[in-house]
């Protein structure tokens, strides 16, 4: 059965949090947005022991896991900014050297 998860109150949840610059406040929670999900429980268990011996908090632990699954999922966006870079040094576009670096990205794991 999955377990309802919030950091602070459930009241709060979808509502931005007041924050001063968007650092760790003095109790431990990163400052933003809060919000309530529903995970497995064996999936939460998992995430207290690895937070714990981590030494962070279940925010933190959280905000970076999906912080990495969308770097991991936004393969387009980094393209896009290697073609801007390559747009900007004026390189000519040799299609072989493009090919080939595109299907060694698409075996590569990220």
């Amino acid at each position: 059965m999955p377990r309802d998860f919030a950091d602070g109150c459930a009241a709060f949840a979808g509502q931005p949090a007041p924050h001063n610059s968007g650092g760790a406040s003095r109790s431990g929670y990163i400052n933003g947005m809060k919000t309530v999900i529903s995970i497995p429980d064996d999936v939460f268990h998992s995430a207290e022991q690895l937070a714990r011996r981590t030494g962070k908090s279940r925010s933190q632990l959280f905000s970076d896991a999906v912080r990495e699954y969308v770097a991991r999922h936004a393969r387009g966006e980094v393209t896009e900014a290697m073609d801007r870079v390559c747009a900007a040094l004026g390189q000519p576009t040799d299609e072989f050297v493009s090919a080939a670096g595109r299907r060694a990205l698409e075996r590569s794991e990220w």
